[in-house]
């Protein structure tokens, strides 16, 4: 599903607490959770992690008037109000309706695309009362680009309605060919309430299987070529990834069909569920899943376009596109995934004024089916897969990173296993 993206320059906490220690003291009060009021634009999450951690942690009023400082330097708003409410801290703002735009630049390591060069452009008002965007992301085996246009309450209140075009290239050394999509929707979203978003989209997209190895698969050199058609979308989310006071469920549920119109009808479901729950002495629970089926709907075989290829950040413990149905060296994806995950985090303390947090986990589950095995030849059983392992996660110089060690425990010889990941993700 989609959000509204911009993003805040981050202003270390500390600072603004020192600016705040020149007032008088009050009483500190610990709130635990941050509730974001009045933000249109701007994702909630940005705005509760600009200034650092706000819940769990000792609060005088001097530190809550060095947050508002802290909020209102981005230049994001036009006013800003931070205040305690039961035990909630609740932080009101007003966003500004940015003249002439906002560029941002951005480096990133993450697994499945290893170093990515990001460039981004917003602006309020482009259009009256639009939210426009730009994005880029470049990698060495991987180009994409997002042109989106928003306006919020477009034909009543809580009826929205969006543009986005999308582009993507890849030609990831692991996999035996390259691939090329290019799309365009037109959306509408309905916000009933706070926590609820349901979309409805129809739009068109080309896509193409290209550049095959000369030793590729004999199933991917029947699957390449390329197909442009309309299709549809629906998609429905409930709920906040962040979780409140004692954690919360979130649910996002898309259906799309694909290549109307055509004789390779594509039926694409997709599920996610994250849970979060608090338990005592700033430990967090968090289970989630992440599974989907693509189907045809005439009969017609699925390509590796529409299969699914888990591993790396979705698969802890695996390379990226490194499980599932394989021919030799070639992976082929799967019409089928489901995907576990669990795993406890606490605060672990400082180091050098930096906040750790660490936990273990697990992860379990498999990707499977195909609708031609090359008269038996492919393996595309459900195997179970599964592994174990630690992260770690601290912020360098207001950089967040993220990294954990896995280990497989259940396998199959195919399989590309990778033990160490890593996510950095610096802004300027």
């Amino acid at each position: 599903m989609r959000h509204d993206p911009t993003c805040l320059s981050r202003t270390s906490l500390a600072a603004t607490l020192l600016l705040g220690a020149l007032t008088l003291p009050a009483a500190a009060r610990v709130y635990d959770r941050v509730e974001v009021r009045g933000a249109e634009f701007v994702p909630q999450d940005d705005i509760r992690r600009a200034c650092g951690a706000l819940d769990g942690i000792a609060l005088e009023a001097a530190d809550l008037a060095g947050v508002e400082r802290c909020l209102m330097s981005t230049g994001v708003f036009e006013r800003v109000s931070v205040s305690g409410q039961g035990d909630a801290l609740v932080i009101d703002v007003t966003e500004v309706e940015q003249r002439p735009g906002r560029i941002e630049a951005a480096i990133s390591w993450v697994n499945d695309r290893s170093l990515t060069g990001s460039l981004s452009y917003e602006q309020y008002n482009l259009l009256p009362d639009t939210f426009a965007a730009v994005h880029g992301d470049f990698s060495r085996d991987a180009k994409s680009f997002d042109i989106s246009l928003y306006r919020a309450d477009a034909f009543r209140p809580g009826l929205h309605f969006g543009i986005d075009i999308l582009g993507q290239r890849s030609n990831f050394s692991d996999l035996a060919f390259s691939m090329r999509s290019h799309q365009a929707e037109f959306y509408l979203a309905a916000t009933p309430n706070e926590a609820t978003r349901i979309e409805y989209g129809i739009g068109w997209r080309d896509h193409r299987l290209f550049g095959l190895d000369a030793d590729a698969s004999p199933l991917l050199q029947r699957e390449q070529g390329q197909l442009d058609a309309p299709f549809l979308r629906l998609g429905f989310s409930h709920g906040d990834r962040a979780g409140g006071k004692t954690g919360g469920l979130f649910v996002q549920f898309e259906q799309f069909l694909w290549n109307l119109g055509t004789s390779s009808p594509i039926s694409e479901t997709r599920l996610e569920l994250d849970a979060r729950h608090v338990l005592a002495g700033g430990t967090v629970l968090m289970l989630g899943l992440d599974g989907g089926i693509v189907a045809g709907l005439s009969g017609n075989d699925t390509t590796a376009l529409d299969r699914v290829f888990p591993g790396g950040d979705s698969f802890r413990g695996f390379a990226p596109r490194g499980i599932g149905p394989a021919d030799g060296d070639d992976f082929l994806g799967g019409n089928r995934h489901l995907i576990l995950s669990a795993e406890v985090q606490r605060e672990l303390g400082k180091v050098m004024g930096t906040a750790l947090r660490g936990g273990i986990f697990a992860d379990l589950g498999s990707v499977w089916g195909l609708d031609d095995t090359l008269g038996g030849r492919i393996d595309d059983k459900a195997h179970i897969r599964s592994s174990i392992g630690l992260s770690l996660t601290f912020d360098v110089a207001s950089t967040p990173v993220s990294l954990y060690a896995a280990v497989p425990v259940r396998h199959q010889p195919q399989d590309e296993r990778q033990v160490f990941g890593l996510s950095v993700n610096a802004r300027f």
